[in-house]
């Protein structure tokens, strides 16, 4: 009944797009309403949400915009400035196209609150996401560029999660706004503590009236990383890096999460200096040749399958670029790849840092979930 609820008000969306026509605005008033307390994340740097009376929450996000929690029976507050947009309880009906959202879904146990996909199930290397679309569950709704809009109307979305992809393609967004579906654009991405990125759980948790299970699940991520950081630096370099179609090396810069979490493993980043080329991307080309110098001697390289696919043996590697065999690392056998699942499974972060730092301090690391030795 919800639901169909929500299709007649997505329709009735529609209707007022074709005619010109708004809904009435509500009553309250905005400039009368106070936070009562702040949530000031300990590592995030990207979002922060102000808690008000009554079960009001307004959250922050960086260069991205305002958005104001309203409870389901509350009302829209009056003279609410322009740059916040007002985002109705409950929120059951989302549209998800921020892949590295749907495992801190999953963590909250909220995978039920998203009924549109933005990556189909071939996509997916998350079990629970997989299982929705295969049972229609949940739906595939077209990717960031190119949505399914008579689907997402027809469904009642009342939420559409959108990674920073979606300003490649901004008239997207200002379709579905206008369609009177709210936009979130979310960063946990841009986020540098790899503990700051799985904060980003409580921001969910506050969309979802889930703040104590966020908590909860935050803390524990935090406390099994909480000897780390007083392990020895071991000495030991590490290269993260893929190749491209073109032959040109995709790295990491040094302030990425991936760097830091291969520093808090007890490594070290190579190529070191990587910073700011003019853009907000966390990642950088290099040709084959200035690879070579800055990560020859590299003790371990570490091969980023997520984009072209997973390797398995060293031959595989070698076939993208000969240069890779006089590799300190292809030459002693240290040499991995992540798995797919790895930028899936953000809260699984904090295993991943623990797989480095068995990798990195040899461990004799038995069965891992996000990385594979190359035979």
């Amino acid at each position: 009944m919800k639901r169909i609820r929500k299709c007649l008000a997505g329709l009735l969306a529609l209707a007022l797009l074709l005619t010109g026509c708004a809904p009435a605005s509500e009553t309250g008033d905005w400039s009368g309403m106070t936070p009562v307390s702040r949530l000031e994340p300990e590592y995030a740097r990207q979002f922060s949400i102000d808690y008000y009376e009554q079960g009001y929450k307004l959250i922050t996000i960086e260069s991205s915009g305002h958005y104001l929690v309203i409870p389901e029976d509350g009302a829209i507050p009056g003279n609410l400035p322009a740059d916040i947009t007002p985002l109705r309880q409950p929120l059951d009906c989302i549209y998800l196209v921020a892949t590295a959202a749907m495992d801190l879904f999953r963590a909250l146990d909220a995978i039920g609150n998203i009924r549109l996909s933005g990556t189909d199930a071939a996509g997916w290397y998350i079990p629970e996401a997989v299982a929705a679309l295969e049972s229609g569950d949940m739906l595939y709704a077209g990717k960031y560029s190119a949505p399914d809009y008579e689907r997402i109307l027809a469904e009642g979305c009342d939420l559409a999660i959108e990674s920073t992809m979606i300003y490649h393609s901004p008239e997207v967004k200002e379709q579905l706004e206008r369609l009177g579906i709210p936009v979130l654009v979310e960063r946990s991405s841009y986020e540098s503590d790899p503990l700051g990125r799985m904060e980003w759980i409580k921001l969910y948790g506050a969309l979802l009236n889930r703040e104590s299970q966020a908590q909860q699940l935050f803390d524990r991520a935090q406390s099994t990383l909480a000897s780390l950081p007083d392990q020895p630096d071991s000495g030991k370099t590490v290269a993260f890096f893929y190749i491209n179609s073109v032959g040109t090396v995709n790295v990491r810069k040094s302030g990425d999460y991936v760097a830091e979490m291969i520093r808090l493993a007890g490594g070290r980043y190579v190529p070191e200096n990587l910073g700011d080329n003019g853009n907000f991307l966390s990642t950088m080309n290099m040709d084959m040749e200035s690879f070579y110098a800055a990560a020859k001697d590299a003790d371990i390289l570490i091969y980023n399958s997520t984009i072209d696919g997973e390797l398995t043996r060293m031959d595989q590697l070698l076939q993208k670029s000969s240069l890779l065999a006089d590799f300190k690392a292809v030459q002693s056998g240290d040499v991995w790849c992540t798995g797919r699942n790895m930028f899936q499974e953000t809260m699984g972060l904090w295993e991943m840092i623990l797989e480095l730092h068995s990798v990195i301090t040899e461990a004799q690391p038995g069965n891992l979930s996000y990385l594979h030795r190359l035979q």
